[in-house]
Formats: structure tokens, sequence, C-alpha cells
């Protein structure tokens, strides 16, 4: 090796000796710059002394989710393609099909949702929509320990949306029943499922409004009177639990109110007390045999009341009678007001279809009405619901035709009306009446719900035979005064439409 070579590498000794003390030196100073800077976090909550009440509160919900959680089941379904929704537009039935299902134009879809143990040896409760249209050994039920079991259906009742599963089981964990009588717009409640493919969910919320009618689903023997939530429900929450803060099961989240098919704040859930006596005739019978009345029914609003000359808005109106049915037996008409069942008051249509539809067919009820200015006690033995018969007691006697057809407009209420034809008595099976011929759009008459094609059969409970009868009736009135016209559509539903004098 040459000297130069020599001196060469030795100063890259030298270099590479310095350059390592350096780096040495460079990374203790960074040790030191770490230990420094250590971050610390602070752990000192700014609030020392949260209220009792605050603490109570926040200790209820943790136990209700502990305690409840277990005994609502994640149920899931396997069906044909599923039937075109009948249900009303903007209103949902919470039923998931997971967050990227999309429905195939043939073949078997699977959908999911919610339900409620009450049984130790298998029994669960429900949402007939849930369950609907479900292949053979298409339920499938997970628990919150991960067990799953394949159920049987034991029956349903789509008049109530509630259905019962059942699954071969044994020391279940059960749900607690409540008592949805004694709950309060207002009070804290829970509702437990599984929403949107995410298990064993909890939210909270408050009682929003009670004895809702959201007029779900085609049937009008369907029996709407549900607790509004506004605790967060969504897809797959069909058939979990409603609960108070005691834990106990108020009711079973069945709908939502929404424009995007997601929760915006409505959630309705089946009140537990109907849903218990259902699914108690479920288990015991597999079918439900339900008392009715036969009649059509509405609320009553304050120009009603004034024309019926009740005291006020109160009571549930009878807007027709079913021949031969129970309430035609004993001797209900048209225009009567049903004041009370049972010595309950009843002050919505819904609340007296929820009432009656707990019991059966056999079963007497007493009615108490108010009928031309009277009140008065009815018995009625319940009847079962008769599906092919869809006609009124309405009889009119025969009145000779008039020569003429003639027609009167009456401006004030926007109305115009002429005389029947023989054709027209044929189609709507009346002999006497008046046929609305026009109703200007957002007039009195309008908005009181009268339409072209209806027939006025009477008013004032006076009959009317033609434009010359009414003509004799409206003109005795004052603007102020109220008219109960008793009007019959071309499918043969009679009704009570009350319009006040303009």
């Amino acid at each position: 090796m040459s000297k130069k070579s020599i001196i060469f590498a030795g100063l890259l000794v030298v270099l590479a000796l310095s350059f390592g003390g350096l780096l040495i030196a460079n990374f203790g100073n960074v040790k030191q710059i770490i230990a420094s800077s250590q971050i610390e976090f602070k752990t000192t909550p700014p609030i020392q002394n949260v209220s009792p009440e605050i603490k109570n509160l926040n200790e209820a919900f943790v136990q209700i989710a502990k305690s409840v959680t277990p005994a609502v089941a994640y149920i899931e379904v396997t069906t044909g393609q599923p039937e075109k929704s009948e249900q009303n537009p903007g209103f949902q039935m919470p039923f998931d099909f997971g967050p990227d299902f999309k429905m195939p134009e043939e073949g078997p879809s699977r959908g999911s949702g919610s339900g409620i143990i009450i049984s130790n040896d298998g029994y669960i409760l429900t949402n007939n929509h849930v369950i609907k249209n479900a292949k053979e050994n298409g339920i499938k039920v997970v628990l919150t320990d991960k067990r799953e079991f394949n159920a049987k259906l034991i029956g349903v009742d789509p008049n109530t949306d509630v259905a019962v599963i059942k699954i071969e089981a044994g020391d279940l964990q059960v749900a607690s029943i409540g008592n949805s009588d004694d709950v309060q717009v207002g009070q804290w409640v829970v509702a437990i499922g599984n929403p949107l493919g995410l298990n064993s969910t909890v939210t909270a919320g408050i009682v929003s409004a009670l004895g809702r009618n959201i007029q779900m689903g085609g049937d009008s023997y369907a029996i709407n009177n549900f607790i509004q939530t506004d605790a967060a429900i969504n897809p797959g929450n069909s058939g979990g639990a409603l609960v108070d803060i005691n834990g106990s099961v108020i009711g079973i989240n069945t709908a939502i109110k929404t424009t995007n098919g997601y929760y915006q704040g409505y959630g309705f859930a089946i009140p537990i007390n109907l849903a218990k006596i259902v699914a108690t005739e479920l288990i015991k019978n597999g079918k439900i045999s339900r008392g009715y009345i036969g009649v059509s029914i509405k609320d009553v609003d304050i120009k009603e009341a004034k024309g019926l000359g009740l005291d006020k808005a109160r009571g549930v109106l009878i807007q027709d009678v079913l021949a031969g049915g129970a309430g035609d037996d004993a001797g209900l008409k048209v225009g009567d007001v049903i004041l009370s069942v049972d010595n309950k008051e009843v002050n919505a249509a819904n609340e007296l279809q929820t009432i009656i539809g707990t019991h059966s067919p056999g079963d007497v009820v007493d009615l108490k009405l108010f009928r031309d200015g009277k009140e008065m006690e009815k018995q009625v033995t319940l009847k079962p619901r008769n599906e092919n018969t869809n006609q009124s007691t309405q009889n009119t006697t025969p009145k000779e035709e008039s020569s003429d057809l003639n027609s009167k407009s009456y401006e004030s209420i926007g109305m115009t009306v002429t005389d029947l034809s023989s054709q027209m008595k044929s189609k709507y099976s009346v002999e006497s009446g008046v046929y609305i011929q026009s109703v200007k759009q957002f007039s009195e008459a309008f908005d009181r719900g009268l339409r072209e094609g209806l027939v006025i059969i009477e008013a004032d409970k006076k009959e009317i035979s033609s434009v010359d009868d009414l003509n004799r009736i409206l003109n005795g009135k004052s603007k102020g005064d109220i008219v109960v016209f008793k009007v019959k559509s071309p499918d043969g539903l009679i009704r009570l439409v009350a319009v006040e004098m303009e």
C-alpha cells in the first residue's frame, strides 16, 4: 500500500469516528427532548360533584341495557320475493334487508328484525311483518350469547302486526312485561333491538304521544293505536322492545315516520297490553278470533259535535251500521255517538277499536251512547268478522220520482246538487236522495269531505227525496249553523258529514 493510501484510509477512520460521535450525541439530545416534552393527560373530571339524580338516571340506563338486552333476540328471515308494500307513503315498517341489500328480481330474499323472549322455554314475540312470507325453516333466531336456532311459527295477527315464534331452548332470559295503560307522555323509554345489522343496540328517548293512529296497512279492520317515541328506531328494530326505566317492556317497536326510510325522529310501538292479549291467544289457539260490533266509526270533531247536539267534541261517531252485525242486532243507528265502553270513556276511533279488539265473539260489552240529545245504554254481544258482508242497514222508503231533474248551487258552502235519475237510484241502491254534481275546491263542503259523486240521503236527520227537500232545510239555516248530511258513496259506504253554513 502506498503512503498516500495509508493517509487517505486514516482520514476516513477519523471522519467515521467523528460522525458516529455526532450521531450518538444528537440521539442523546433527542432522548432528552422527548423526555422533557412528555404529555401528562388530564384525568380529573371537570365536574366533581355530579347531581345524584343524574347519576341515578345514568345508572338506570346502564342497568336497563344489561338486564333487557339478553331478552331481545336477533331474527333473520328468508322469504320468497316480498310482496309489494301497501302501507301509506312516509310510514315504514322498519324491516331491515341489510345496508347493502338489493331486492332480487326472482328467488329468495333475506331480511332481519328483532324479537322479545317471553318465556324461558322459547316463545318469542315479534312483528307479523318481520316473519311474513317466511319459507319453511326460514326463520333463524340468534341470541346475545351467539347461540342460533331455527324457529317455528306459532301464529300471526295482521290486524295488530303481532306474531309469535318459538325456538327449542330452555332456561332463557325472559323480558319483564309492563303495563302500557300506565304509560305517560314525557316519560323516559329505551328501545332495544338490532337496527341496520347492528346487533343489541340501545337507544333512549321519551314517550312523545299516545294513541297514535298512523293508518298503517290497507285493512280497515287494522288496529292502529301506537305509542310514539323519539328513541331512535331504524330498520331492523321491528319486533324489539320499548321499555320503561324499570326495564319492563311497554311496547313492541314497529314503525317509523320517515321520508328516507331511516330514523327522522318518529318511532311507533304497539302497546304491550294489546300484544300480550294477542300473544296469549296465538299460543293457545294458533290464531285470533276477534269480536266486532259491525259499525263504521270516526272521531267527533267540533262541527259534528255542534251539529249532533253534543256539548263538546267527544265520543266516537257511528257512520254506518252493518246489516246483521252485532251493532245492528243491538239497535245501534247511524249518527249515534259512543261515549264509553264498559264504563271506559272513548274519544277516538282507534281507541274504541283497541278496546273491542281485546274481546272475542260472544263477549258482551256495555256501550253508553248519545242519541237525539239524550244518553242511553246499550248492550252489544260481539260477533266474528264476516268477510263477505259489505252491506249497510240503510233502507229508504220508495218515493215518486220527479219528472224533472232539478239542480241547485249553494255558493256559500261551495256545492251543486241535482235530483237523482232512475239510473242513479239503481246505481246507488237508493230510492231517494240528491246527487252531488260538483264541489268547489277548498270550499266549506270540500274541506269537510264532500265530493262529486256522493249522494245525500239525509240532512239534519230528515230524509231527502229531491233538491226541493234539501233546499227547504238549507234555506232555514243561518250563518254558523251546522247541517249534518248523511251521504252514500258508489261502493255503498255511508258516512256523516257536518258542514257549517256560511
